[in-house]
């Protein structure tokens, strides 16, 4: 038995993250606040006069679709073809949040689910500045992983709904694409077999799946990955140069 106002070592240890994504929610509802009520859209346009924003595309799927060869091929396209783009990818896990992350992950550590989903969102919103400052500068940004992730795996578990994850990612950004490589959990199985992180199970990915398309919207592209790397990617290219062409200047709604 715990004694009163004595945290057990785990959550001791979680104190700073949990309360670094409670008090950036807070600042960032106090900004929205600011800007006026009911505004629906993230500060990424308020950038130097004639300088046009970049594009936030993202790259989705369960585990085995191919999204991190996938995402930096196509960085590598955009920047031959003079379309100034970087990569990023969620989890961070070199931050001191990342870190933490990467043990759970990794079957180092154990946490009640709800703190790591609070911990990915955490992860998140610690990267929302260079997010922001990335595309004020007119630098579009491939992210492997998103929120959509964060909710659709952590909902996959027992006892945890949608909507509740998807409250603590609620203000980042909403992408210009969501590039959502479809597959079966048979056929990425077929693919060499999942990993020995967690959540790597075909049981757990069929749930993330079903969360996966529940979460679609209209800024979601559906491909099927079923298909060579070289032809996927001549998919994949055709889309995201159409979404960096047809950008426009104003301010990327939020999510949620």
């Amino acid at each position: 038995m715990l004694r009163t106002g004595v945290l057990p070592p785990t959550l001791f240890n979680l104190r700073r993250p949990l309360l670094l994504l409670l008090s950036t929610h807070i600042h960032s509802c106090q900004k929205l606040g600011k800007m006026g009520a009911g505004r629906k859209s993230a500060s990424c346009s308020e950038n130097k006069e004639g300088v046009k924003r970049g594009t936030l595309m993202v790259m989705e799927g369960c585990d085995r679709t191919g999204k991190t060869t996938q995402a930096k091929q196509l960085v590598e396209f955009l920047n031959s073809a003079g379309k100034h783009t970087v990569f990023m990818r969620f989890p961070e896990r070199s931050t001191h949040i990342g870190g933490i992350i990467d043990k759970y992950l990794s079957n180092k550590q154990e946490l009640d689910d709800r703190a790591i989903h609070l911990l990915f969102s955490a992860n998140r919103w610690e990267l929302l500045p260079e997010i922001q400052k990335v595309l004020k500068s007119g630098t579009n940004i491939i992210i492997d992983r998103y929120a959509y992730s964060g909710v659709a795996f952590s909902a996959a578990k027992p006892g945890m709904s949608l909507e509740w994850c998807k409250g603590s990612d609620a203000g980042l950004p909403r992408p210009d694409l969501v590039l959502f490589l479809d597959l079966t959990p048979e056929q990425a199985l077929s693919r060499g077999g999942y990993g020995t992180e967690r959540y790597e199970s075909q049981k757990f990915q069929e749930r993330v799946r079903e969360n996966y398309h529940s979460l679609k919207d209209n800024s979601w592209k559906v491909i099927d990955a079923d298909r060579t790397i070289e032809k996927l990617q001549e998919v994949l290219r055709t889309e995201v140069l159409n979404a960096v062409n047809s950008v426009k200047q104003e301010e990327l709604p939020i999510l949620w």
